[in-house]
């Protein structure tokens, strides 16, 4: 009924009659099902959210053309731009896991400073994202930490730009995975001889790997997002491009679908952006369905 709805007010020319009856049709239905109007009034504010939330993505949707995705389906510039936007942000994401983990489980045992390592952890989250380029660009960059690693215009740099934006949703995921096993199973492996590594790989690390992958998608997705710090840090990058077998200059996803807007208006990054939201959207849904209910062993092994 919403598809026929939306169908129906898209083809008349009207889009603001589906947003009404999106909420009139919620708030129905809530009375029906539930008949309380504290539920009512919940559903009904709730829809108003999720117009915001749905309705530009039914209207980018449907507005795009064909011929111009097919057009930018066999753009070898489009085919560049989608390989970095996975790749790149899935080193960031892996990087976040590698060195997050760790400080992630310090963080759900505590200790003395905490609060400081906290409130590091999470800065990225308020940092304004070409703020974030700048401190990158200060602390790796020309008379930083590593004078000789080359950082501005490299995937070097581009994934240490993604990693500080993404690190906070890999930290805290993993920490409240953590934090919600119950201490008496690790209590039990230690006094039947287990030593910290070994009750870490065999109880705490499969009990919390639901979140930790969570963890993973999560700053996966905030680094695919990125533009303002990768704009300052890697505008364009150079980088080995395995299906050419040679090295390529590109363009973060975000800044090329910034640069085509700029270049060739509204449609042609429409298209280039309706590309990278289904692929970014079926690697999401694919993660989500490897790491379900089902197919985790959300316990002790």
């Amino acid at each position: 009924m919403q598809i026929l709805a939306f169908v129906a007010a898209y083809t008349t020319g009207r889009p603001t009659w589906y947003a009404f009856f999106m909420v009139g049709s919620t708030a129905v239905t809530a009375y029906v099902l539930q008949g309380d109007t504290f539920v009512v009034a919940a559903a009904t504010l709730g829809s108003v959210l999720m117009i915001a939330l749905a309705l530009p993505l039914f209207l980018f949707v449907a507005r795009q053309s064909p011929s111009l995705i097919v057009e930018k389906t066999l753009d070898s510039d489009v085919h560049r731009m989608i390989y970095l936007g996975v790749y790149g942000p899935l080193l960031a994401a892996l990087v976040s896991l590698v060195f997050g983990v760790p400080l992630a489980h310090l963080l759900s045992e505590g200790f003395v400073g905490q609060p400081l390592v906290e409130s590091l952890v999470d800065l990225p989250l308020v940092v304004p994202h070409s703020v974030a380029g700048i401190l990158i660009l200060f602390g790796f960059g020309k008379g930083g930490a590593f004078p000789n690693v080359s950082i501005l215009g490299t995937m070097v740099g581009m994934v240490l730009a993604m990693a500080f934006v993404s690190a906070p949703y890999a930290v805290n995921a993993a920490r409240e995975a953590f934090e919600a096993i119950d201490d008496r199973l690790e209590y039990a492996s230690r006094i039947h001889g287990a030593n910290r590594w070994e009750t870490f790989r065999r109880v705490t690390g499969p009990l919390a790997v639901r979140g930790i992958v969570t963890g993973g998608v999560l700053a996966w997705a905030r680094a695919v997002s990125e533009f303002g710090a990768v704009a300052v840090v890697a505008y364009s990058v150079s980088f080995f491009y395995l299906p050419a077998g040679e090295k390529v200059t590109a363009q973060h996803a975000p800044v090329f679908v910034y640069n085509t807007y700029l270049q060739g208006g509204l449609a042609e990054s429409g298209a280039v952006a309706f590309l990278l939201l289904a692929v970014s959207g079926i690697i999401f849904l694919i993660i989500r369905y490897l790491t379900g209910d089902s197919t985790t062993t959300g316990g002790v092994v």
